[in-house]
Protein backbone atom coordinates (compact mmCIF):
# COMPACT_ATOMS: atom_id res chain seq x y z
CA UNK A 1 0.00 0.00 0.00
CA UNK A 2 0.92 3.27 -1.32
CA UNK A 3 1.06 6.54 1.37
CA UNK A 4 1.22 9.80 -0.21
CA UNK A 5 1.19 13.16 2.02
CA UNK A 6 0.23 16.18 0.54
CA UNK A 7 1.23 19.01 2.54
CA UNK A 8 1.82 23.40 1.91
CA UNK A 9 0.85 26.74 3.47
CA UNK A 10 -3.20 27.15 3.81
CA UNK A 11 -4.25 28.20 0.93
CA UNK A 12 -2.38 26.60 -1.37
CA UNK A 13 -4.26 23.96 -3.05
CA UNK A 14 -3.35 20.88 -0.72
CA UNK A 15 -6.96 19.41 -0.29
CA UNK A 16 -8.08 20.26 -4.02
CA UNK A 17 -5.17 18.50 -5.04
CA UNK A 18 -5.07 15.77 -2.68
CA UNK A 19 -8.83 15.24 -3.27
CA UNK A 20 -8.50 14.97 -6.90
CA UNK A 21 -5.22 13.07 -6.65
CA UNK A 22 -7.17 10.29 -4.62
CA UNK A 23 -9.93 9.89 -6.50
CA UNK A 24 -7.85 10.07 -10.05
CA UNK A 25 -5.60 6.98 -8.36
CA UNK A 26 -8.28 5.44 -6.28
CA UNK A 27 -6.97 5.84 -3.28
CA UNK A 28 -8.87 6.77 0.15
CA UNK A 29 -8.43 10.27 0.81
CA UNK A 30 -7.65 10.91 4.66
CA UNK A 31 -8.63 14.93 6.30
CA UNK A 32 -6.26 15.03 9.18
CA UNK A 33 -9.02 18.13 10.61
CA UNK A 34 -11.47 14.88 10.97
CA UNK A 35 -8.69 12.94 12.31
CA UNK A 36 -7.76 15.41 14.96
CA UNK A 37 -11.43 15.80 15.99
CA UNK A 38 -11.84 12.18 16.26
CA UNK A 39 -8.59 11.32 18.38
CA UNK A 40 -9.05 14.95 20.46
CA UNK A 41 -5.68 15.80 19.36
CA UNK A 42 -5.76 19.43 19.87
CA UNK A 43 -4.89 20.92 23.40
CA UNK A 44 -5.90 24.70 22.69
CA UNK A 45 -6.75 27.17 20.77
CA UNK A 46 -5.03 30.36 19.81
CA UNK A 47 -8.10 32.97 19.82
CA UNK A 48 -5.61 35.25 17.55
CA UNK A 49 -5.08 33.24 14.61
CA UNK A 50 -8.28 30.99 15.05
CA UNK A 51 -7.27 28.14 15.11
CA UNK A 52 -6.59 24.66 16.85
CA UNK A 53 -2.98 24.35 18.71
CA UNK A 54 -1.92 20.83 17.43
CA UNK A 55 -0.06 18.30 19.38
CA UNK A 56 2.65 17.02 16.59
CA UNK A 57 3.60 13.55 18.71
CA UNK A 58 -0.33 12.51 18.90
CA UNK A 59 -1.05 13.44 15.42
CA UNK A 60 1.89 11.50 13.86
CA UNK A 61 1.05 8.47 16.70
CA UNK A 62 -2.42 8.65 15.28
CA UNK A 63 -1.03 8.66 11.93
CA UNK A 64 0.85 5.92 12.35
CA UNK A 65 -1.99 3.64 13.94
CA UNK A 66 -4.10 5.02 10.71
CA UNK A 67 -1.35 3.54 8.37
CA UNK A 68 -0.92 0.27 10.32
CA UNK A 69 -4.85 0.00 10.15
CA UNK A 70 -4.63 0.25 6.17
CA UNK A 71 -2.07 -1.96 5.85
CA UNK A 72 -3.77 -4.71 8.06
CA UNK A 73 -6.85 -3.91 6.59
CA UNK A 74 -5.18 -5.11 3.23
CA UNK A 75 -3.52 -8.04 4.34
CA UNK A 76 -7.11 -9.67 5.97
CA UNK A 77 -9.08 -8.56 2.97
CA UNK A 78 -6.71 -9.87 0.37
CA UNK A 79 -8.09 -13.76 0.62
CA UNK A 80 -11.89 -12.82 0.64
CA UNK A 81 -13.89 -12.32 -2.65
CA UNK A 82 -15.54 -8.78 -3.59
CA UNK A 83 -13.31 -6.61 -0.84
CA UNK A 84 -11.65 -3.52 -2.57
CA UNK A 85 -8.05 -3.88 -2.34
CA UNK A 86 -7.28 -0.21 -0.55
CA UNK A 87 -3.89 0.31 -2.93
CA UNK A 88 -3.02 4.07 -1.52
CA UNK A 89 -4.28 6.44 0.98
CA UNK A 90 -3.37 10.57 0.09
CA UNK A 91 -3.18 12.56 3.55
CA UNK A 92 -4.35 16.09 2.78
CA UNK A 93 -2.68 18.82 5.90
CA UNK A 94 0.04 21.27 5.90
CA UNK A 95 1.17 19.06 9.15
CA UNK A 96 1.57 15.81 6.96
CA UNK A 97 5.34 16.39 6.11
CA UNK A 98 5.89 15.87 9.74
CA UNK A 99 5.16 12.38 9.32
CA UNK A 100 8.60 10.40 9.47
CA UNK A 101 9.60 9.74 6.01
CA UNK A 102 9.67 5.90 6.85
CA UNK A 103 5.88 5.93 6.73
CA UNK A 104 5.74 8.13 3.36
CA UNK A 105 6.24 6.85 -0.26
CA UNK A 106 5.99 10.62 -1.64
CA UNK A 107 4.98 14.11 -0.01
CA UNK A 108 3.86 16.55 -2.46
CA UNK A 109 4.38 20.42 -1.42
CA UNK A 110 1.75 22.34 -3.19
CA UNK A 111 3.26 26.16 -3.75
CA UNK A 112 0.89 29.52 -4.61
CA UNK A 113 2.27 32.42 -6.19
CA UNK A 114 1.45 35.13 -3.22
CA UNK A 115 -0.28 37.63 -5.30
CA UNK A 116 -2.71 34.85 -5.57
CA UNK A 117 -2.48 33.25 -2.27
CA UNK A 118 -3.49 36.35 -1.00
CA UNK A 119 -6.73 36.37 -2.90
CA UNK A 120 -7.26 33.17 -1.57
CA UNK A 121 -7.09 33.57 1.91
CA UNK A 122 -9.28 36.83 1.59
CA UNK A 123 -11.99 35.14 -0.47
CA UNK A 124 -11.74 32.72 2.54
CA UNK A 125 -12.34 36.10 5.00
CA UNK A 126 -9.08 35.63 6.92
CA UNK A 127 -7.95 38.07 9.21
CA UNK A 128 -4.66 40.48 8.73
CA UNK A 129 -2.63 38.54 10.70
CA UNK A 130 -3.77 35.25 9.41
CA UNK A 131 -3.10 36.06 5.78
CA UNK A 132 0.18 37.59 6.72
CA UNK A 133 1.14 34.78 9.00
CA UNK A 134 0.34 32.16 5.80
CA UNK A 135 2.16 34.25 3.21
CA UNK A 136 5.45 34.69 5.37
CA UNK A 137 4.99 30.90 5.31
CA UNK A 138 4.82 30.83 2.02
CA UNK A 139 7.53 33.29 1.15
CA UNK A 140 9.81 31.71 3.50
CA UNK A 141 8.89 28.00 1.99
CA UNK A 142 8.23 26.61 5.65
CA UNK A 143 6.47 23.33 4.64
CA UNK A 144 8.76 22.53 1.67
CA UNK A 145 11.75 23.16 4.08
CA UNK A 146 10.51 21.06 6.72
CA UNK A 147 9.53 18.28 4.38
CA UNK A 148 13.52 18.46 3.23
CA UNK A 149 14.36 17.91 6.61
CA UNK A 150 12.47 14.56 7.57
CA UNK A 151 14.13 13.90 4.02
CA UNK A 152 11.10 12.99 2.69
CA UNK A 153 10.95 11.81 -1.65
CA UNK A 154 9.56 15.14 -2.98
CA UNK A 155 7.40 16.86 -5.49
CA UNK A 156 6.27 20.36 -5.47
CA UNK A 157 3.30 21.57 -7.20
CA UNK A 158 2.62 25.10 -8.04
CA UNK A 159 -1.30 25.39 -8.28
CA UNK A 160 -1.20 29.18 -9.22
CA UNK A 161 -2.68 28.34 -12.24
CA UNK A 162 -5.02 25.48 -11.67
CA UNK A 163 -3.92 22.20 -11.13
CA UNK A 164 -3.31 19.90 -14.31
CA UNK A 165 -4.30 16.41 -12.85
CA UNK A 166 -3.29 14.32 -15.90
CA UNK A 167 0.12 15.40 -15.72
CA UNK A 168 0.31 15.25 -12.05
CA UNK A 169 -0.88 11.44 -11.79
CA UNK A 170 1.61 10.76 -14.17
CA UNK A 171 4.50 12.08 -12.48
CA UNK A 172 3.13 10.58 -9.17
CA UNK A 173 2.58 7.04 -10.72
CA UNK A 174 6.05 7.47 -11.93
CA UNK A 175 7.78 8.08 -8.51
CA UNK A 176 5.63 5.49 -6.62
CA UNK A 177 5.81 2.37 -8.68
Amino acid sequence: MKVIIVTGSVGSGKTTLAKRLSKKLDYEYIDISKLIEQEKISYGYDKKMKCKLIDIKKLNKALIELIDNYKNSIIKNSNKKNKKIIEGIVIDSHLSHYLPKKYVDLCIVTKCDIKELNKRLKKRKYGGDKIRENIECEIFDICLNEAKEQRHNLLVIDTTKGINMGDISKRVKRIIK
